[in-house]
């Protein structure tokens, strides 16, 4: 699995890195910094949490 976030779509709620800090992160002024990423195991629950609480639906979720 791997997940995708649109940089120009996120508006910096912060819900994906606030629900799932061990696969998201903020840069300095509170945009996820997370732009491409391979999930670790285990950790797909919350890709797929980070990604369905996003209101601008700026995380794209990829199910290999």
């Amino acid at each position: 699995m791997r997940i995708e976030v649109d940089a120009d779509t996120c508006t910096g709620h912060g819900r994906c890195y606030t629900l799932a800090p061990e696969v998201f992160e903020s840069d300095d002024v509170g945009y996820c910094a997370t732009r491409g990423l391979e999930v670790p195991p285990g950790l797909e629950e919350q890709a797929r949490l980070g990604a369905r609480n996003c209101p601008e639906r700026a995380i794209t979720v990829i199910e290999d």
